[in-house]
């Protein structure tokens, strides 16, 4: 049974059936004819398999908000279902327990108490950052958990979602090349393991400053044009100032008078420049901060999966072992101490059953490399990622640049107003002399 039928309504797609485990591995992640670990993907086929929207629902009136709602819009599946954050954990939870050999994202935090609407904001960005790397990552995106959590719109999502992954394995159980996935690898598989780790570990911290420094960019151009603002008021202010002015000061001009009215029309085009450098730095939280956090999202994914490797099947691989030989070592005992036979034969079927496991351990470290060598590639499919941020930024700086240049341009002329001597005629300069200001 196809479940990427888009024409079936949202309704219809309320009851998944349960029995589709093999579905997403019958195309092991779209590879070339000849070697299944390799991967054929490009960026532009993983960013186009969905865009998935994560926006706020409006707070409901009552004295109490017991939680935050979002509408969660899936292009691919074209629905929109409610979710709210515990949703999204349950998901996350079965997807790793499905995929434990897999990228899957990390969640942003739970609600903190007292949290306020930029926490609030900063975990919906976190959240459609994870939901759009699920959605595009290869087994994910032919997953029917994927198809559940954006289509389905009944109120029970979470234990719709925990049944369809009752009863049915792992990767490795479903994977029809599991327990081949040794005769894919390449020899030195343990030292590219290694050096791609040290790769992406570099990667990672080169692109947290990157984001860091995106971010005070973007905030930088955010203050910039709070300061614009409130500098163009005081010269509103000044210029509407109605303190009555002494006889004395005035003598024979009214430099003051005219002073005034030139200063009280600025204040337009200073909300202008304002205007300006704030869509500057929304512009580049939205296209270059945001992609930086999502390329960080799924690079964390990557060291998050290593970590797995090494503290989950490779452990247990190592322990299994190491029973293994205290088991072989208490048979040796045993027998050198001529101990009754059923004790022995208990101990036989023992080690008999610790062979299969060390066996299934072997399999599964094999399968975990396998995966994991895929997940690498993916992440170098990902890399072109870069010239899109740097493109964002560069054409964001120039417009937002030639934006506020041609506000300042048409600034310039109103100011020759403020210059003006005695004889009503314009003093030419509009910057001080050169040398020092101050000089006697």
């Amino acid at each position: 049974m196809s479940y990427c039928t888009k024409e079936r309504a949202c309704s219809d797609l309320a009851k998944p059936p349960v029995n589709e485990p093999r579905e997403a591995e019958q195309f092991l992640m779209q590879t070339p004819q000849g070697n299944p670990l390799l991967l054929s993907h490009t960026l532009q086929e993983l960013l186009s398999k969905d865009s998935v929207q994560v926006e706020l629902i409006p707070e409901k009136k009552g004295l109490f908000l017991k939680h935050v709602e979002y509408e969660v819009s899936s292009k691919r599946f074209k629905c929109s279902v409610y979710r709210r954050y515990n949703d999204f954990v349950v998901f996350h939870e079965m997807l790793l327990h499905k995929f434990p050999y897999r990228m899957v994202p990390a969640l942003p935090p739970k609600r903190m108490l007292g949290a306020d609407r930029e926490f609030i904001e900063s975990r919906r960005r976190a959240l459609k950052r994870f939901i759009n790397l699920v959605a595009r990552h290869p087994p994910f995106s032919e997953d029917v958990l994927l198809k559940l959590f954006l289509s389905f719109s009944g109120s029970d999502v979470q234990n719709k979602l925990r049944e369809l992954v009752q009863g049915v394995g792992d990767e490795f159980v479903t994977c029809r090349l599991a327990t081949q996935a040794k005769d894919f690898l390449p020899a030195d598989i343990q030292a590219q393991f290694a050096a791609s780790r040290e790769l992406i570990r570099n990667i990672y911290n080169s692109f947290y400053k990157l984001r860091d420094r995106a971010e005070r960019i973007a905030s930088r151009a955010i203050d910039n044009a709070s300061d614009l603002l409130i500098f163009g008021k005081e010269l509103s202010a000044l210029g509407s100032d109605t303190t009555p002015l002494p006889s004395w000061a005035a003598l024979n001009n009214n430099t003051w008078g005219t002073l005034k009215q030139a200063l009280k029309g600025l204040s337009v085009e200073f909300a202008l420049l304002a205007d300006k450098a704030v869509q500057q730095g929304k512009q580049e939280e939205n296209d270059v901060v945001e992609k930086l956090n999502l390329f960080l999202d799924l690079l964390q994914s990557y060291k998050d999966l290593c970590e797995r490797h090494e503290k989950g099947v490779l452990h247990k691989h190592q322990r299994a072992l190491h029973k293994y030989s205290m088991m072989k070592k208490q048979m040796m005992s045993a027998t050198v101490q001529n101990k009754e036979p059923e004790s022995v034969e208990q101990l036989e079927s023992r080690i008999v059953e610790q062979e299969n496991a060390i066996i299934t351990m072997e399999l599964r470290n094999y399968f975990s490399l396998y995966c994991l060598h895929q997940e690498t590639q993916l992440i170098h499919i990902y890399l072109p990622l870069t010239s899109h941020i740097l493109g964002a930024f560069v054409n964001s700086q120039i417009q937002g640049h030639k934006e506020m240049s041609k506000v300042w341009n048409e600034l310039k002329p109103k100011l020759s107003c403020l210059f003006v001597g005695s004889s009503s005629m314009p003093t030419p300069p509009l910057s001080p002399p050169e040398g020092n200001f101050f000089s006697n």
